[in-house]
């Protein structure tokens, strides 16, 4: 969390009261969880509803189980929490770089699921070229973004019927995101709090530092990034869909012969944090269905880290990965930092 987000936190724990509650202390922290919607939509270029949710996860399950629609696309390498939320939809196939090969789209109204930038391999999809084909179609867009910077995107603002949002990716709080949606009669209401589309008390002291969190500038890994994909070329790795437009700050090293389970113990005593897979299902270790989507066989998946960049990373980091990641490549055990 970034240093204005704990404050905020800290700040809006102080004056918390529930802002559905009709007294002055209820009132004041309405005003403040508005304040706080208004200048969120700001810092990402929104104009239309935002809905604050428990995280991208939950945003992602209303926008695909409510959507005014009979029908669901996902795509094959989508994270978890849309395949969960969306088990009997159909799956859009990826190519080996990573991009989505549309189908026939045609037939009854649907919601159409695009990432932003995959969590594991980094690439981006094309936004509005996609965007024109599901429109012309007459379905629904829905991108989630959970990787995407404030702003960062004017084709996503410009294109998405449905925005899915995590304030923890941004420096914000955990337990915090939001659902933007273009009109809220894309959405069945479920009735309670949010317009009557998300039931229960709102989390003011974390939308309020989600505000604050998105109001601090981000930091372009993408120097860093090529850095470090060079270094891994350099020393006989693979860069994961090395070719295809990649998020800043995310990346996957394959590292031939070497199993992502023992790479990881390896890193970890050297005090590197970083994971095999999303990181929301790397505790299992479990074959990366994303990878698979690639055309990667099992055995080459089971070899593959994912590296990302946060905020305070600096070069010297990248430095010390790739130093230990030769170690490791080479067969050396790497010393306990």
């Amino acid at each position: 969390m970034t240093d204005a987000a704990r404050a905020a936190l800290v700040e809006g724990c102080a004056i918390w009261a529930n802002p559905s509650s009709p007294h002055a202390e209820g009132r004041a922290a309405r005003r403040a969880l508005e304040d706080a919607r208004l200048a969120i939509a700001r810092a990402l270029g929104w104009r239309h509803e935002l809905l604050f949710t428990s995280g991208a996860s939950e945003s992602l399950a209303i926008a695909l189980t409510r959507s005014m629609a009979t029908r669901r696309f996902v795509g094959a390498i989508d994270h978890d929490a849309v395949l969960r939320a969306a088990p009997d939809a159909i799956v859009i196939p990826v190519g080996h770089d990573g991009i989505l090969d549309l189908p026939d789209l045609s037939g009854p109204r649907a919601v159409v699921t695009v990432q932003w930038a995959n969590s594991e391999t980094g690439v981006r999809q094309p936004i509005a070229a996609l965007a024109e084909t599901i429109h012309a179609s007459g379905h629904i867009l829905l991108v989630d973004a959970a990787q995407m910077p404030a702003g960062a995107d004017p084709e996503v603002i410009a294109h998405a019927d449905l925005v899915a949002l995590s304030a923890h990716k941004r420096g914000g709080p955990p337990g915090i995101g939001a659902l933007l949606v273009r009109g809220l009669a894309l959405l069945e209401p479920s009735g309670g709090q949010e317009r009557g589309y998300r039931p229960g008390t709102e989390n003011m002291p974390g939308v309020l530092a989600y505000a604050a969190a998105l109001a601090e500038p981000e930091p372009d890994h993408e120097e860093l990034r090529a850095y470090c994909d060079d270094a891994i070329r350099r020393s006989g790795g693979i860069v994961v869909a090395d070719a295809s437009r990649r998020h800043p700050a995310i990346a996957s090293y394959h590292m031939p012969g070497k199993p992502s389970a023992a790479q990881l113990i390896q890193f970890d005593l050297a005090r590197i944090s970083v994971s095999a897979g999303s990181a929301c299902a790397s505790g299992s270790l479990k074959p990366s269905h994303v990878l698979a989507a690639l055309g990667w066989d099992v055995e080459a998946g089971r070899e593959v880290v994912r590296v990302s960049f946060g905020r305070t990373t600096t070069r010297n980091d990248v430095d010390r990965f790739v130093a230990a990641w030769r170690a490791i490549a080479r067969g050396r055990r790497v010393e306990a930092a």
